[in-house]
């Protein structure tokens, strides 16, 4: 679907028409995501790379560290910064739905372009949220399991998965993860690609992502499920899989956006 691309906008109006999306739309989505992905990939690869590699590090560095008992809060809660570290692909997306050159080196456009102080103002807001995980994670961690440091993994797993104080915090602190979750995928679903497309504000974006995702909760909730089963998908060999539905992804959110919220 072609929408165009203004160089001005009211930043004014915030209410901006959003449309009814249905599961179709998200298969829709997906199937243009790889038809971009199979058409952009080339020197696009390596970026892709980027973001497993920062993971792994930082779960190595977790797996030798105090903040053991966090790493899969940690892990898990990496998956919020999806959005905004596809905001590259949205730009690539963007500039080939309308004709323009689409080399790599546009990835980064959105790091100096007119959106930037607007993205870096969203992300930081899905920053505070992933430190309010955190803290809420380590909070039920030593209210549940006491101020010690497990040794090792295994020594965690076996903790959490033998004993009754474990349980508790595995299912507590899934249901507080999974809110976290929810109000990130309300905030994030279509907000850092309107930010890439058009002129206005992160809070006009994140307003205009929650009415989406309240005007269409079940669809969104299944879109919420399938990036997490695709990421999951794409970790199993060594984050190897994140090089591939990284950009799938990305260029699958940016054609949601353009079936969720009305053109100008």
């Amino acid at each position: 679907m072609a929408i165009t691309h203004p160089v001005g906008m009211n930043p004014a109006r915030t209410e901006i028409p959003i449309r009814k999306i249905e599961l179709h739309d998200l298969w829709w989505a997906l199937a243009q995501g790889w038809k971009d992905f199979m058409i952009l990939r080339g020197d696009l690869v390596f970026i892709g790379f980027a973001y497993p590699v920062v993971a792994l590090s930082a779960a190595l560095l977790a797996m030798q560290s105090s903040v053991l008992p966090l790493i899969f809060p940690l892990a898990a809660g990496s998956i919020l910064f999806g959005p905004a570290v596809a905001s590259g692909y949205y730009e690539l997306a963007r500039r080939r739905e309308l004709g323009l050159d689409v080399r790599w080196r546009h990835f980064l456009d959105v790091l100096h372009g007119p959106a930037a102080p607007s993205l870096m103002a969203l992300t930081a807001v899905v920053a505070i949220l992933f430190a309010l995980w955190i803290g809420a994670a380590q909070l039920l961690y030593a209210a549940t399991l006491g101020p010690g440091v497990p040794v090792s993994v295994e020594a965690l797993l076996q903790t959490v998965f033998t004993s009754s104080q474990g349980a508790t915090m595995f299912i507590a602190g899934n249901l507080i993860g999974l809110g976290f979750a929810i109000i990130t995928l309300a905030i994030s679903v279509v907000s850092f690609p309107m930010l890439v497309d058009r002129r206005v504000g992160w809070w006009v974006a994140m307003h205009t992502s929650v009415r989406v995702a309240w005007k269409n909760p079940v669809t969104v909730a299944v879109w919420g499920l399938i990036v997490v089963g695709l990421l999951v998908i794409g970790s199993l060999p060594a984050l190897v899989g994140l090089a591939v539905v990284l950009p799938v992804l990305g260029y699958a959110t940016w054609h949601l956006y353009t079936r969720a919220v009305s053109p100008f």
